[in-house]
């Protein structure tokens, strides 16, 4: 028998959040300093060149998210270990309660000397997120960055259409639509970040608020 899909892995959840990591990409770029808070690669290379160029008082605004972004992986699963036998309420939906809580908080903090701080939230945020969400329409995904996404998606387009594969096909459609949300996600933060400022956050707080009811209507082996 098929294995019933979980709701954690539903798609329309997945693109709600997809669209909540294109938008908080969009918001630390356009007012916390100009910076990409959802992955970590780039905060690693600017780490490794100004310890080389001796500009060590820099080291700490990239140190920080990424010890947050590490964080957040260790809290996910520890929360995963206790709460997954839980039947009040879905451990993932614990993920979700953190991060609407989270950025309801950094909205009030205003631009300039906390952005570091608002950013390692935030980067704490996305790791949650992108660990405790890894499966979407049975495709294994991230909802906070592309570059997976982009690869996984075309390598699928090329084998779907070279051995007439449908099944790669349709997955490959999950892939590319991952990041159609991410890309509107990030369109909604630019014009909603341009009109309320650092309170544009609460559009993600209340896009939130609708996977974390959706996982209320849960499998008996969505653990």
């Amino acid at each position: 028998m098929t294995k019933p899909k979980q709701m954690s892995e539903n798609f329309i959840l997945g693109i709600i959040l997809a669209v909540v990591g294109g938008y908080l990409d969009a918001y630390t770029y356009l007012v916390r300093g100009g910076v990409f808070a959802n992955a970590q690669t780039g905060n690693i290379v600017l780490l490794g060149i100004n310890i080389a160029q001796g500009n060590y008082s820099k080291t700490l605004q990239y140190l920080l998210p990424i010890a947050a972004f590490s964080a957040g992986i260790l809290i996910a699963e520890s929360i995963k270990t206790k709460l997954n036998k839980n039947r009040h309420i879905h451990w993932r939906q614990i993920i979700i309660a953190v991060e609407i809580v989270l950025l309801f908080v950094v909205a009030f903090i205003p631009y300039g000397k906390s952005d570091i701080i608002v950013n390692t939230f935030i980067s704490f945020v996305c790791s949650l997120q992108v660990e405790s969400f890894r499966v979407i329409n049975g495709s294994t995904v991230a909802t906070t960055m592309c570059t997976g996404n982009l690869r996984s998606g075309t390598q699928l387009l090329f084998i779907g259409i070279s051995t007439k594969n449908k099944s790669a096909l349709k997955q490959c459609l999950n892939y590319y639509s991952i990041i159609l949300f991410f890309i509107i996600g990030a369109i909604a933060g630019a014009l909603l970040t341009n009109y309320f400022g650092t309170k544009s956050l609460f559009a993600c707080c209340i896009l939130l608020v609708i996977p974390f009811a959706m996982m209320f209507k849960k499998n008996k082996s969505d653990i």
